[in-house]
Order: structure tokens, then C-alpha cells, then sequence
């Protein structure tokens, strides 16, 4: 990755006070959305490390992974699936296949689905999302791809915070880890 990318991307990401009551400060990306050329590069940024694995199309869950998805398929002339949740209110019609994470950093278990239409045997799928910590959506995203005949090539995200064991398993590559954000 260029090192002019991994500069403008710690610049742009801030630790945020959510105020009274809140227990953990929460990250603001929103300014990597805001910088054109910052959002021009993080696409092939993500792609570069997996190019030799010639992924067939790109899945990405809700919701930053939408933002993120299209443009990492695009740097790589594939196309993009999006992995929904129930609760962003955009849930599509027709036959889809569900799966449930694990519990994620919260506790919570998440539920993502993407239209079967859309994914099959003989994809080749690379896994983009913001920030993988726990790696609860992307294996519920490599159980997706796993009841569609579809083979998981790797994990892209711009921040991974897990630990090495679990980037092993998924593939992992990130931009950025643990030791490069602001403190």
C-alpha cells in the first residue's frame, strides 16, 4: 500500500466521544468518504494483495461494506454483492441465503443475507468490509458463500483489530491494524 494512503488514512479516522453514558469512544471514518483522493485509492488498495486469486465478484456487508464493495470491484472489473441485514431497512425481494455470525464485539449475533441470484458455484469471492475485530460478519459472510457453492479467496478491510489466528483463518489483509491508529 502506498504510504501516502496509510498516512491520509490514520490523518483522516478520529476516536469520538459519544457523550453521557456511553462506556467506549467510537471511530469516525467519515472524513476517508469526504477525501477524493483517499476514496479514489482505497479500492485498489484493498484488491492489490488478492489480484492473483482472480476473485469472480466482491461481497460486502452492510453497511460501510457498500460504500467500500463497489469500489474494490470495481478496481478489480468484477462485480459486487451486497450481504444485508435485517435491520437496515433495505432488505430485497426473492429467494436469498441467510446465515447468523457468531457473537460480535457487542455480543450480538448478526443476520445477513444475500440474493442467491447473485452468488453461486464457481464464484470466487473476496470479503471487504471497514474493520474486522471480531470476524463475526465475515464468517457469516464465508457461511453464505459455503451454502452457495462459492469459494471465499480472502478478507480485504481498511482496519483489522483481531487477533493474527483469526486474519490466518479469513485471509486477512488490512490497510491499517491495531498499532497504526491514533491513541
Amino acid at each position: 500500500m502506498p504510504a501516502e494512503l496509510r498516512r491520509r488514512l490514520v490523518e483522516l479516522f478520529e476516536w469520538v466521544d459519544p457523550g453521557p453514558g456511553a462506556s467506549h469512544l467510537v471511530s469516525d471514518t467519515s472524513g476517508w468518504w469526504r477525501d477524493p483522493g483517499t476514496l479514489a485509492a482505497l479500492g485498489p488498495a484493498l484488491v492489490a494483495p488478492f489480484r492473483a486469486t482472480r476473485p469472480t465478484v466482491v461481497v460486502s456487508p452492510a453497511v460501510t461494506g457498500f460504500l467500500l464493495g463497489p469500489l474494490a470491484a470495481t478496481a478489480l472489473g468484477v462485480g459486487f454483492v451486497a450481504a444485508h441485514k435485517p435491520g437496515d431497512g433495505r432488505l430485497p425481494t426473492g429467494s436469498l441465503t441467510w446465515a447468523q455470525s457468531p457473537p460480535d464485539f457487542r455480543g450480538r449475533r448478526v443476520d445477513l443475507a444475500v440474493r442467491d441470484r447473485h452468488l453461486g458455484p464457481g464464484d470466487r469471492v473476496l470479503v471487504v468490509d471497514d474493520w474486522v475485530d471480531t470476524a463475526a460478519q465475515v464468517r457469516a459472510v464465508y457461511d453464505i458463500c459455503a451454502s452457495r457453492g462459492a469459494d471465499p479467496v480472502g478478507t480485504a478491510a481498511v482496519i483489522a483489530t483481531c487477533p493474527p489466528a483469526v486474519a490466518a483463518d479469513l485471509r486477512l489483509t488490512a490497510l491499517l491494524t491495531t498499532p497504526d491508529l491514533p491513541t
